[in-house]
């Protein structure tokens, strides 16, 4: 074995926290992990053969190993997941999410932000949301966000010295901070505040806050401020009832993974939960099976892949306890800036829904490759070739009929066995019926 080839290298690595890098032959990065220890966790290798098939491919290939110290396991699993980006080793497992759905962007890196379909989320210092499904979501929310609350849509540079608006605030589509006499930076500065509410799906905030604004504005005599801010709340308890969202006991705000392993690779399925009702659902996916990948491994993956760029919750449920549990929730805390927890369910509604979303893990596979899914149920329950033909018969009262087919390349009459019907004095239910049996019998 290759592995033993580097003992005495292994033996000489610090007892310090870092990541490990293994190498193949031709200078490939074919995996990276972390470490609290790496003389420990390395060495572990040594003696690791023969338990499962993913480590013994992986140590039968390794030709070189380099690591890299870091202050702290948390710096070191940040730093891990940073490599299995870049690099794509071959034994580790990578996740991805569709591109095909789009994020909204709202653009808080910017002094007057506007609302952006954006297909990646990048670190910029700007809000996301999503992703939406269907993409045509998206950008009917984004019209929202310029209907309720003024956003404005432009790509001007906003200095607030232009001389008069512009159209979309004629229309009601924009409350123009680009004029400071018509709207302050202040009065724009809430508009952003109400549409990031409006966008994280936290409407009862948001229908409180604006309900509170309604009054103030009436009790001031704007009655105009006050009619658009009654119709935006109208508008936003509209979409609230008319969204299908489950919703739980108890309220809060957390992200609930499910996971499916199996030999064409790994799904996670995660449901994101803001004020106890489920708001939106993202599925990854590996592109390769991973052998010998456990629940562990594969958990801790998917929680650091997907929340590379996005905000976590206080709370992250998932269905087995992932590999440096410790570690992982003090990497979330830092990037959060408060303490967040990753929980393992055991009874009651919080694991009814992790295990919601490990059905939903399962059944993704047969929503993304129908045609796959059919063929192998196909197979799986006749053990035989599945059929890509299917005979029918025209009937018609007065006229000519013939068999026809359809399969893979489309439907087709078919001129061996043509048919011609006699005018029916039967119910159509018979005429069918006879028709089919004609038909069966020119097949046999």
């Amino acid at each position: 074995m290759a592995i033993r080839e580097l003992k005495d290298q292994i033996g000489r690595l610090p007892e310090q926290p870092g990541v490990y890098l293994y190498f193949n032959a031709a200078g490939d990065t074919i995996y990276v992990g972390k470490a609290r220890a790496l003389r420990d966790r390395v060495r572990n290798y040594l003696g690791a053969y023969g338990g499962d098939p993913k480590t013994d491919a992986l140590l039968d290939e390794i030709a070189r190993l380099e690591v890299i110290v870091t202050d702290s396991v948390v710096e070191a699993l940040a730093l891990e997941n940073n490599l299995i980006k870049q690099r794509s080793p071959k034994y580790n497992i990578l996740l991805r999410d569709d591109k095909n759905y789009p994020f909204l962007q709202l653009t808080t890196n910017e002094p007057c932000p506007r609302v952006l379909v954006a297909r990646r989320v990048e670190r910029d210092g700007s809000f996301y949301a999503g992703p939406f499904m269907p993409a045509r979501f998206a950008r009917k929310t984004m019209a929202l966000t310029h209907r309720l609350f003024g956003i404005r849509s432009c790509n001007e540079v906003i200095t607030g010295k232009r001389a008069r608006p512009c159209l979309e605030y004629d229309i009601k589509r924009c409350i123009a901070p680009c004029v400071d006499t018509v709207c302050s930076a202040e009065e724009y500065g809430r508009a952003v505040e109400l549409t990031q509410l409006f966008l994280e799906g936290r409407n009862d905030e948001l229908t409180k806050t604006l309900k509170s604004r309604m009054s103030e504005a009436a009790d001031a005599e704007r009655f105009e401020e006050a009619a658009g801010l009654r119709d935006a709340m109208r508008t936003i308890q509209t979409l609230h009832d008319r969204q299908q969202k489950m919703a739980t006991t108890e309220l809060g705000h957390r992200d609930v993974f499910g996971l499916k392993l199996g030999p064409a690779g790994v799904v996670v399925h995660v449901f994101q939960v803001r004020s106890g009702r489920v708001v939106e659902r993202v599925e990854l996916e590996t592109d390769t099976a991973v052998a010998g990948a456990d629940e562990g491994t594969a958990m801790a993956a998917a929680i650091q892949q997907f929340y590379e760029f996005l905000g976590s919750p206080s709370e992250v449920h998932v269905p087995a306890t992932p590999d440096e549990l410790e570690a992982l929730e003090a990497w979330l805390s830092e990037r959060s800036g408060r303490r967040v927890r990753i929980v393992v369910p055991q009874r009651g509604g919080k694991r009814g829904l992790v295990e919601r979303s490990r059905r939903c893990a399962r059944c993704w596979p047969c929503q993304r490759f129908p045609s796959a899914s059919s063929a192998s149920t196909s197979r799986r329950f006749t053990g035989a070739r599945p059929s890509h033909r299917w005979s029918c018969a025209k009937t018609a009262a007065c006229g000519p009929g013939s068999i026809g087919s359809t399969g893979s390349r489309g439907p087709r009459v078919d001129p061996c066995h043509p048919m011609t019907s006699q005018p029916c004095t039967k119910s159509s239910d018979a005429a069918i019926g006879s028709c089919s049996r004609k038909a069966v019998r020119s097949r046999i």
